[in-house]
């Protein structure tokens, strides 16, 4: 009966490669590639010299990887791998507990192997790979150095990409390694390119790129090139990147990974009629790219060639690629058209998803645009029962839109419905604060802002807000110092923060602290409001001048502005 079983399991395990890749769930790559790079890696070495015992559980472990019961396959497959040392089955091992994640048992497996088979290239590259998982770098590299030695591709930079996490020391002593093989092969491209990502990692960048551009250029390989042109990127020289790539793509014009960055180091630099010729490029090279074919959309939306933009997000649709991404595209390209019918059923045709709550936006502004507020009513209503879960910012969209559009009632009675809905919802609460404001209700402003900052005292938001408007419209200046104060402590790099305490000072009567508070707000976000906040106190400082020119820049970007009227009109008493 031994014998028996011994000759079933002699023949099973001769194939147990397949039989185990052949399962629905384990891959078959991994196994598939170690075969071809080692054949006998994946079947033991000699199975006549396999004790009955350690056959029978080798056979049991390929009818359990038959059945899904991998844990099974595991257990058996790594126990002989300990107890026979044979390569074949501590590669198999090795690949089961890869797939199942069981990374020590994944190490311990890969270690047999490599010992068990010192020449083995792929064996060597599989310890290596454990043992940096592990943080075991100094090992890892012993491993990677046999690789070097027999003069095989070495792929370091799995070692510099995976210390990524590690602390300083571990990328110090990494980097001595790699130092120490440079000395043996000063232009091996996968040893600059390791050590040039283990410099960056370190935040010495200039190094790195110092270290790929003393390469003599018959060396570069694209990897390199790739490398070195997001290093200057990465340090403001995304100019010089462009002839560097663009050098590459002569030698590799077929090379996707150059032509994309090349694309994108244009488009960084906003040179958008080059990118879209490249686009096109890599469109022509791999047609059933929809990446590339929505890349094109977006470049040709921020070009404005609305009309190309069209095409390629109506072709996305018909091969219901991109579909929402492309539909709320389509949306603003119709926008942009002045086609708002197109545009409402474009933004209509967004599903629930990253897209869905812009697009509910945008089919607001356009409604209240066309004063259909009965229309806006019922849409919303609409998408609340259809999506419960976001009834809340259904309900911040369309009263917000309303409130905008000066539809101060409407926004009114919706704000309150939603707020006896969701009791206490700070966002909504906020909103009613803000709408209260617009029908000069601070009473009402004042007790929901109140009651977001008792349950949440450091709401920078709300603290901010009732200072402000305690600040500009009423004498209650102390307390409206405390809340902005602590505001602009919670968030000292807000600009509305720190508008508001700028206006705060000035109506204090501090003009030389208000001034320098309100330049750097209006440094830090060039907005109306904190324009015209600005140039009331240089006006009041005498400096008329520098207050026009604030103003007038002001309003080229933003003509319609109420408050930056008024306060010229109030100020020149000039029709502004």
């Amino acid at each position: 009966m031994n014998k028996y079983l011994s000759l079933i399991s002699i023949s099973l395990i001769l194939s147990g490669c397949q039989a185990l890749s052949s399962s629905s769930t384990l891959p078959a790559d991994d196994t598939t590639a170690a075969t071809e790079q080692s054949p006998s890696a994946a079947t033991p070495t000699d199975t006549a010299q396999f004790s009955t015992q350690t056959l029978i559980s080798l056979l049991t472990a390929e009818i359990a990887g038959q059945r899904d019961r991998f844990d099974i396959a595991s257990d058996n497959y790594s126990q002989q791998a300990q107890t026979t040392g044979d390569p074949g089955v501590a590669e198999r091992a090795l690949r089961i507990a890869e797939y199942l994640g069981e990374d020590q048992r994944a190490l311990d497996n890969a270690l047999i192997w490599a010992q068990a088979q010192p020449d083995n290239i792929e064996a060597q590259r599989s310890a290596a790979v454990q043992l940096a998982q592990a943080k075991r770098y100094d090992e890892a590299m012993l491993h990677m150095e046999r690789v070097l030695a027999a003069n095989a591709d070495t792929q370091f930079d799995f070692l510099a990409l995976s210390a990524m996490r590690s602390d300083r020391a571990t990328r110090q002593a990494l980097l001595q390694s790699f130092n120490r093989l440079l000395l043996k092969q000063p232009h091996n491209q996968q040893l600059i390119f390791s050590k040039a990502i283990l410099l960056n990692q370190d935040e010495r960048s200039e190094e790195a790129l110092k270290l790929l551009e003393d390469q003599p250029k018959k060396y570069a390989v694209v990897a390199t090139i790739l490398l070195r042109a997001r290093l200057l990127s990465q340090l403001d020289r995304g100019e010089e990147a462009l002839p560097l790539l663009r050098n590459a793509l002569k030698n590799n014009p077929n090379d996707t990974r150059l032509r994309m960055t090349y694309a994108r180091q244009l488009i960084e630099q906003n040179q958008l009629e080059a990118a879209r010729a490249e686009f096109l490029e890599l469109l022509q090279q791999s047609p059933d790219d929809d990446d590339l074919r929505f890349s094109l959309a977006l470049i040709n939306m921020d070009m404005g060639a609305w009309l190309e933009a069209q095409t390629y997000l109506e072709d996305l649709i018909l091969r219901g690629s991109y579909l929402d991404p492309a539909q709320f595209n389509l949306g603003r390209v119709f926008q942009e058209l002045q086609q708002p019918d197109n545009a409402l059923s474009a933004y209509n045709a967004v599903t629930f998803g990253d897209n869905y709550l812009a697009a509910q936006q945008r089919i607001a502004l356009l409604m209240l645009s066309d004063n259909k507020l009965k229309d806006v009513t019922t849409h919303f209503d609409i998408q609340r029962k259809q999506y419960p879960d976001v009834a809340v910012q259904l309900y911040l969209i369309e009263t917000e839109n309303l409130s905008n559009h000066k539809k101060t009632d409407s926004a009114w009675l919706r704000i309150n419905q939603a707020l006896k809905l969701y009791p206490g919802d700070p966002s909504l609460l906020y909103t009613r604060a803000m709408i209260a404001d617009q029908r000069n209700d601070l009473v009402q402003l004042e007790e929901d802002l109140r009651s977001i900052i008792e349950r949440d005292p450091s709401n920078a938001m709300a603290l901010n807000a009732l200072g402000y408007t305690l600040a500009d419209r009423t004498e209650r200046l102390d307390e409206a110092r405390v809340l902005i104060e602590k505001a602009h402590q919670l968030e000292p790099d807000d600009a509305a923060i720190t508008d508001s305490l700028g206006w705060l000072y000035y109506r204090l009567g501090d003009l030389v602290a208000a001034e320098r508070l309100l330049r750097e707000a209006l440094d830090g976000y060039p907005d109306a409001e904190i324009a015209a906040h600005l140039g009331e106190v240089l006006w009041q400082l005498g400096k008329h001048k520098e207050a026009q020119r604030i103003w007038n820049t002001a309003r080229k970007a933003q003509p319609e502005h109420v408050i930056l009227l008024e306060t010229i009109q109030r100020l020149t008493h000039q029709e502004p």
